[in-house]
């Protein structure tokens, strides 16, 4: 048990590193200081441009990878409990989405999650990410509002584990598939309340339907 909470610890720091923020230093700006405030990677977009938006991206993607399908093949050496293995991947994907969300190097203030949890999803459970794509997608280029997309997205997470899945799905990754949904509803509620005001913005670049009806 022991060796199994510091793997899920070491899991949360290793998302503490936010790529916005760890890349915004290096260039002197605090991405939370602008656009929206958010450090993820549609405000780096936003706010810095495309170079530094894939960066963040790719380190944020890469870090809940590296969480959910690195850190728990240290189980061999460190000897954890074989009934809590099946759990060590979801556990260290799911903590370094929430180091992410709350990153104890900068103040607990980060991101939304979603980079983060796609790379731990990507190793734990393959087979949810085309869906999840095509979700986030469809709903981006129809409405142009990534955070409803990211949220639908992330809903759709937990049909798509049981679907496409193995049957019997394993429980630790049907645990990681609802609360890594909750977690990503809860970190866009302002989102939706903006939505709901008719004040979010949208994404013109990509509502390629309403483009066309121009």
């Amino acid at each position: 048990m022991i060796e199994f909470v510091g793997l899920v610890l070491a899991a949360y720091l290793i998302g503490s590193v936010s790529g916005s923020l760890l890349l915004g230093r290096l260039r002197g700006i605090d991405i939370r200081r602008m656009g929206s405030g958010n450090a993820g990677g549609t405000n780096a977009l936003r706010s810095v441009g495309w170079r530094f938006a894939v960066a963040v991206v790719v380190v944020d993607v890469g870090k809940g990878a590296v969480a959910a399908g690195l850190l728990p093949l240290a189980t061999g050496p460190l000897g954890t409990d074989p009934s809590l293995s099946a759990w060590l991947p979801a556990a260290c994907g799911l903590a370094a989405v929430v180091g992410h969300i709350w990153p104890v190097y900068f103040g607990f203030r980060g991101g939304k999650g979603a980079g983060t949890a796609v790379g731990a999803v990507a190793v734990v459970a393959p087979w949810c990410i085309l869906p999840l794509l095509v979700v986030w997608v469809s709903v981006i280029i129809g409405t142009g509002y990534v955070g409803l997309a990211t949220v639908l997205a992330g809903l759709s997470l937990v049909p798509s584990m049981w679907l496409f899945g193995p049957d019997p799905l394993p429980p630790p990754l049907g645990w990681l598939a609802i609360v890594m949904a909750l977690l990503l509803v809860l970190t866009h509620r302002a989102n939706l309340a903006r939505l709901k005001a008719g004040e979010e913005s949208r994404f013109e670049r990509a509502q390629i339907w309403r483009r066309r009806d121009r």
